[in-house]
């Protein structure tokens, strides 16, 4: 028997009256990767033991056709926050009619199929998860807080968006459930991939993956490994990166790309932690969280008929949308300082000041390869740079912005304007784009921080 954890967390309290279906529950349980399992033989002590442990979801083994609907509403009544599943070998919908209305949140026949039950546990564990995190989550969003802050250090942004989705990381990083990841190419899937691992705190290691453009023989054979003597040449057994990264994280990316058979075997994995390596009849099990990422619409790709609709929806349980470079242009600079420096100790060279037009000119681009693109860009402009101010001149293909003419500046202002009152035009615009970082803004324009703040603290006093 297991211990219940101290916060109750993934705690599933199994109680009954039937010993020898209660152990064939809790090892089903447990094979399935569920860890924390408490058995209690007498169903009338629930309530006593909740009152001493806290529990995630309770499985209510009905062993006979005795009437435990009362016992399910009073549970429902004291302890509304935990899920109860019924488990039974009554096939009966009056029963389960009066099961789900006296509180269950699922009423399982035990068959010969044991997934229906572990799938119905998942899934009310992950539900009461969410629940136990919606009110920290809410309170994180509201006071804009991360607790682990350091933990996302790899990925440079000034971007409210960005921090927004860190914030969402740090709820669900620990849930079981696979999480996908979508956005256009070079936006950083790998590193929110990576994020989730480290904030989830599982013990194993980041495994990754492209799988685009594996057929399905390959892709069995690199994820599930093989048995010797499965195919000529496999002259021995090969551990496939399921098993590498067990009890870690199985990062898979361009998963929009997958075969159709290969679909299927994905989602055996998701569904039931089950895999078959190559040649083999024996079924192993899984204990590896999956990561997926994608940067193809996937809804569109079953409009076609070239992803799988279920797949989709089991993987849509946790999905995390990075915006691209373009819709938080507040990055670009930081991004900028941030790549200039790693190039510039690549090439043993110096670390240049920038050109405020160069600052104002990449702001404007749209990066259509987003973050990707920038690095390359900023790394062959070191590699041209030979002395002074970096400049527009050391980045080919990226136009100057476009510069506002006395014109445009007659249609602002409706006269000439002061110096005094350009410069107060160009800080509060520079702000808007930063949205409010003054770091970021006087980055922008080529000044210092305090430049900004000084200027700001003289409008204030003037009006």
């Amino acid at each position: 028997m297991a211990e219940v954890s101290p916060d109750g967390t993934g705690t599933v309290l199994l109680a009954g009256d039937d010993p020898h279906m209660l152990e064939n529950t809790r090892l089903l349980l447990l094979n399935a990767g569920i860890g924390h399992v408490f058995v209690l033989e007498d169903s009338r002590a629930i309530h006593s033991f909740l009152e001493q442990n806290n529990v995630s979801l309770i499985v209510l083994n009905m062993s006979c056709a005795m009437d435990k609907t009362g016992l399910l509403a009073r549970i429902s009544r004291d302890y509304p926050a935990i899920p109860v599943v019924v488990e039974t070998e009554i096939r009966d919908v009056e029963i389960a009619v009066n099961c789900m209305k006296s509180g269950a949140v699922d009423y399982v026949v035990r068959s010969g199929e044991t997934g229906r039950l572990v799938t119905a546990v998942e899934h009310a564990l992950n539900s009461n998860y969410l629940l136990r995190k919606a009110i920290p989550m809410k309170e994180s969003l509201l006071n804009d807080r991360l607790e682990h802050a350091e933990l996302f250090a790899e990925i440079k942004t000034a971007s409210k968006k960005m921090r927004s989705l860190f914030q969402y990381i740090e709820v669900v990083a620990r849930s079981p459930q696979p999480v996908l990841i979508t956005g256009e190419t070079g936006v950083g899937k790998e590193l929110f991939a990576r994020a989730i691992h480290r904030v989830s705190r599982v013990r194993g290691q980041f495994v990754c993956i492209n799988v685009a453009g594996l057929d399905d023989a390959m892709f069995s054979d690199t994820l599930f490994g093989h048995k010797k003597g499965a195919f000529t040449g496999a002259e021995q057994c090969r551990e496939g990166l399921v098993n590498k990264a067990a009890t870690g994280t199985l990062f898979l990316d361009e998963i929009g790309d997958l075969n159709e058979l290969s679909q299927v075997k994905l989602l055996r994995l998701l569904q039931e932690s089950e895999y078959y390596p190559v040649g083999s009849d024996l079924v192993k099990t899984s204990s590896t969280r999956i990561v997926m990422a994608t940067n193809v619409n996937l809804q569109e790709r079953i409009k076609e008929g070239r992803f799988r609709r279920d797949l989709y929806f089991r993987l849509c349980t946790h999905k995390i949308h990075i915006p691209a470079l373009r819709e938080r242009r507040e990055d670009i600079p930081l991004l900028l300082e941030n790549f200039i420096e790693e190039a510039a100790r690549h090439f043993g060279r110096s670390i240049p000041a920038v050109s405020p037009e160069l600052i104002t000119a990449l702001s404007e681009y749209d990066f259509p390869g987003n973050v990707r693109e920038l690095q390359s860009r900023v790394s062959d402009a070191i590699a041209r740079h030979n002395e002074g101010m970096m400049t527009l001149d050391d980045f080919s293909g990226i136009s100057a912005a476009p510069t506002t003419t006395t014109t445009g500046i007659y249609t602002l202002f409706g006269r000439l304007p002061t110096f005094r009152e350009i410069e107060d035009y160009l800080i509060m615009e520079a702000l808007k784009l930063s949205e409010g970082n003054y770091a970021v803004a006087a980055s922008m324009l080529g000044v210092t921080r305090q430049t900004i703040s000084n200027r700001l603290k003289y409008i204030e006093s003037a009006l």
